[in-house]
């Protein structure tokens, strides 16, 4: 089973986390991840189709956001959320704020 490879938290881009988090999506996954997790990809699909679910786990994955890790044929994924914050202070817990209002649902909708 393929083994992801995650950026050193030394490494994180501040324009890279700000576009992953801009997308609703991948803010859907953030979000939900926040409230529990790990969790495997399925439940985070919200009816997506793979390939597109892939892409943004990739881009959550690249700007250093979420880990994933291969647990028997399931793909776990977590926030980062303690070296997120060790490098950019404050940063996920604002966005994670201000998204509140927002209904959930929303933002795992598929744009029209």
């Amino acid at each position: 089973m393929k083994q992801y490879e995650h950026p050193p938290a030394d490494t994180f881009e501040l324009t890279a986390v700000l576009h992953a988090l801009a997308d609703p999506y991948r803010l859907f996954v953030v979000r939900s991840l926040a409230q529990v997790q790990p969790q495997p990809c399925a439940p985070l699909q919200a009816g997506r189709p793979k390939s597109s679910t892939s892409h943004h786990f990739m881009v959550l994955r690249k700007a250093g956001i979420v880990r994933t890790e291969v647990v028997g044929t399931a793909h776990m994924n977590s926030l980062r959320d303690a070296e997120l914050e060790a490098r950019f202070p404050g940063l996920l817990a604002s966005v994670l704020n201000a998204a509140e209002n927002i209904p959930l649902e929303a933002c795992a909708q598929p744009a029209s």
